[in-house]
């Protein structure tokens, strides 16, 4: 799974992707979930999953999917300041560690950068990463 658009996820598409990959027979799947073909397939054509089938996906297929959801929040949650009062903002100011980054994140930000959709400053700008990290993520993976 090389790369996976963490602005529109479409977890069925992933899971098939990752399906294939591996190359898990449809009868190991249908065997798992103890539901026909068609039901696995309506989840491949699904843009969402219900959390139960999710964590299935992810004990079969060995791969937390969840992941992906953390990484989409992790990149576009903003906390808009200038609407929360000062009495509020102590209770809902994020703090993310040095090393939150998945390597989801890293892969889909470099992956813009190298395919020229955005710029480095375009991405410190748009998704709030501090230049330093971008500039070792870029000296360590481009």
């Amino acid at each position: 799974m090389d790369k996976i658009n963490l602005k529109k996820i479409h977890i069925g598409e992933i899971i098939k992707t990752k399906v294939e990959e591996l190359e898990i027979s449809m009868k190991r799947i249908c065997n798992f979930f103890d539901v026909e073909e068609e039901e696995i397939q309506k989840m491949y054509s699904s843009a969402s999953i219900d959390t139960q089938h999710l964590i299935k996906w992810s004990r079969l297929l060995e791969f937390n999917f969840f992941r992906i959801y953390s990484a989409h929040l992790i990149m576009h949650y903003r906390i808009n300041n200038s609407k929360i009062s000062n009495k509020d903002s102590k209770n809902t100011t994020l703090t993310f560690k040095k090393n939150i980054y998945t390597q989801e994140i890293k892969d889909f930000l470099l992956g813009l950068i190298r395919e020229k959709k955005m710029t480095h400053n375009e991405i410190i700008k748009e998704y709030g990463i501090p230049k330093t990290t971008i500039h070792r993520w870029m000296k360590k993976y481009l």
